[in-house]
C-alpha cells in the first residue's frame, strides 16, 4: 500500500529543553497547528501530541515520503537553526511501534511514569475535535490506549518513582538531605505541580503554594497540607524559599533575571534550589549564573530517573514484550485493510469480462426463453467464483501476513485495478483465445519452450 503512517518530532532522547520549547504548542493552539500541518503535509490524519518531554506528528499520508519532508520543514521553520538534526521520523509498523511506547510510558524521561496517558489522550481529542482524526489513527490510538493499561496491569513499571514532578521532589530531597521542616515554594497548580506536591507533602517539607489563580492554589494546599499565597507575593515568598519547583504553564519566563536579582540581594547570600519542570522553561536560564542560585531543568532530572529506571529495568523488559505483540497484532489488522477494496475491483472485472462475452454470443442464440436468460446469469456468476475462488481464498490467508501486503500489490498491478484504466475484458477474452489458438498450433515435437516466472 502506498498511503502509511508516520512519526516525525523531537523529543528528551534527542533535543535539549531550550529546543523543544521552540516547538512546544499550547492546547488552544494545537487545532490551528493541526490544519497548518494538513494542508502543507497532504495529510489524510494527523495527531499533534505536544508535551514537556516532546513534540511529535502522527499521521496518514497518501504519499508518505513527501509528507515526511514537508513535516521536517515546518518544524524546521518553528523552530529555526539547530532543530534539523534533532528530527526524528518512523514509518508503518514501526510508527505504530512507536507510538504504542510512547503511550505506555516506555519512551518517557521517567519510565513508567502516568502523565504521558492522560496527555496522549488530551491529544488524541483534540485531533479528534479538529476533525483530523479518522480510521486509521482512531484505531491505532485507541489500540495504544489498551496497551497502556496492559503495560500497567501485568507488569509493575509503575512502582517507585514514576514522573517528572515525584523526580523533581526527589532531587530537592537529595540536596537538602531531609526536606523536613525545609520551606519549599511550589509555583503553578496544574497537575504537575498537584503531583510534585503531594510528593513534597509526603517529605515533610513546609509547603507554599502560588498560583495565578488563588482559588487553585487554595485547594492544592488545603489537599496537601500546605498554605496558600496571593500571586502577587512571589517576590516575598521566593525570598524566604529554600526550594522552588515551578511549573506552570506560562508562555514567557516567570522567574525573570530581574526579578532574582532583587531576590538574591534580599536573601544575603543564602542558597537557594530552583527545580524547573515546565516547557516552555518557567526560570530564565541567566538565573543560573547569579551567586548562590542552583538551578534545574528538566534535562537535569535524567540522572534521577535513570536511577529508578534500573531498578525495574526487568518490567520494562516485560512491557516492551507485551507493545511488540500489541504491534504485530495491529499489523495485521492494517494489512488486511487494503483486502476488500482489492475482493470487490476484481470481482467487478471478472464479472464484466463475463458479462460482456455473454452479450457477445447471446445474439446467436435462437428462442432464448426468460428460463434461458436466468440460466445464462446464473452460469456468469458459477464461472467468476470458480475462477476468483483459489485466488480469493489464497489472498485472504495471506492478507493478515507481511507477504499479503506486497501480494494484494501485485494483484492491483497485474489487473490495473485502482488505476482509472483497467484492461479492456473485451481485449482480454481476445488475448486469451489468440493465446489459445497459438497453443494449439505449436509444434508438438521436441520440449517446450521455457518460460522464466518471477514470484508475485
Amino acid at each position: 500500500m502506498s498511503s502509511d503512517l508516520i512519526v516525525v518530532g523531537l523529543s528528551h532522547h534527542t533535543a535539549p529543553v531550550e529546543l523543544r520549547e521552540r516547538l512546544a504548542t499550547p492546547d488552544e493552539g494545537v487545532p490551528q497547528e493541526l490544519q497548518a500541518l494538513v494542508a502543507e503535509a497532504e495529510l489524510h490524519e494527523a495527531l499533534l501530541l505536544s508535551t514537556c518531554n516532546r513534540v511529535e506528528l502522527y499521521a496518514h499520508a497518501a504519499e508518505p515520503h513527501r509528507a515526511l519532508e514537508r513535516a521536517r520543514a515546518h518544524f524546521r521553520s518553528r523552530a529555526g537553526e539547530g532543530v534539523e538534526s534533532c528530527l526524528y521520523h518512523h514509518r508503518g509498523a514501526d510508527a505504530t511501534h512507536h507510538a504504542f511506547r510512547v503511550a505506555a510510558s516506555l519512551d518517557s524521561l521517567v519510565v513508567g511514569e502516568p502523565q504521558i496517558l492522560g496527555q496522549v489522550k488530551t491529544a488524541f481529542e483534540l485531533a479528534n475535535d479538529a476533525g483530523t482524526v479518522g480510521m486509521l489513527l482512531g484505531r491505532c490510538f485507541t489500540r495504544a490506549f489498551a496497551v497502556a493499561k496492559r503495560v500497567r496491569n501485568e507488569t509493575r513499571i509503575a512502582e517507585g518513582t514514576v514522573s517528572i514532578s515525584s523526580v523533581a521532589a526527589e532531587l530537592a530531597e537529595k540536596i537538602f538531605g531531609d526536606l523536613r521542616g525545609r520551606r519549599t515554594l511550589l509555583l503553578g497548580a496544574g497537575l504537575m505541580g498537584e503531583t510534585a506536591a503531594r510528593s513534597l507533602g509526603a517529605t515533610g517539607a513546609r509547603l507554599v503554594v502560588i498560583n495565578r489563580s488563588r482559588e487553585k492554589a487554595d485547594a492544592l494546599a488545603a489537599s496537601c497540607g500546605g498554605e496558600a499565597r496571593d500571586y502577587e507575593l512571589l517576590q516575598s515568598e521566593l525570598v524566604l524559599a529554600d526550594v522552588v519547583i515551578s511549573s506552570t504553564s506560562a508562555d514567557r519566563f516567570v522567574l525573570t533575571r530581574e526579578l532574582m536579582r532583587e531576590v538574591c540581594r534580599a536573601r544575603r547570600h543564602r542558597p537557594l534550589f530552583i527545580i524547573d519542570i515546565a516547557v516552555p522553561r518557567d526560570v530564565d536560564p541567566r538565573v543560573a549564573d547569579m551567586d548562590n542560585v542552583f538551578l534545574y531543568d528538566v534535562d537535569d532530572l535524567q540522572k534521577v530517573a535513570d536511577e529508578g529506571l534500573a531498578q525495574r529495568r526487568q518490567e520494562a523488559e516485560a512491557a516492551e514484550a507485551i507493545v511488540r505483540a500489541e504491534v504485530g497484532d495491529f499489523e495485521s489488522w492494517r494489512r488486511s485493510l487494503a483486502l476488500t477494496p482489492t475482493i470487490v475491483e476484481l470481482r467487478s472485472y471478472f464479472q464484466q469480462v463475463v458479462k460482456e462475452e455473454v452479450a457477445r454470443t447471446a445474439p446467436r442464440l435462437s428462442a432464448r426463453s426468460d428460463e434461458d436468460e436466468r440460466a445464462l446469469r446464473a452460469m456468469s456468476e458459477a464461472i467468476v467464483n470458480k475462477l476468483l475462488h483459489p485466488a480469493l481464498t489464497h489472498l485472504k490467508a495471506s492478507a493478515s501476513q507481511p507477504e499479503g501486503e506486497q501480494l494484494i500489490a501485485a494483484t492491483r498491478t497485474l489487473f490495473r485495478l485502482g488505476s482509472g484504466d483497467p484492461p479492456s475484458p473485451t481485449q482480454g477474452s481476445a488475448d486469451v483465445v489468440d493465446a489459445a489458438r497459438a497453443s494449439r498450433e505449436a509444434p508438438t515435437n521436441g520440449p517446450l519452450p521455457t518460460r522464466k516466472t518471477h514470484g508475485v
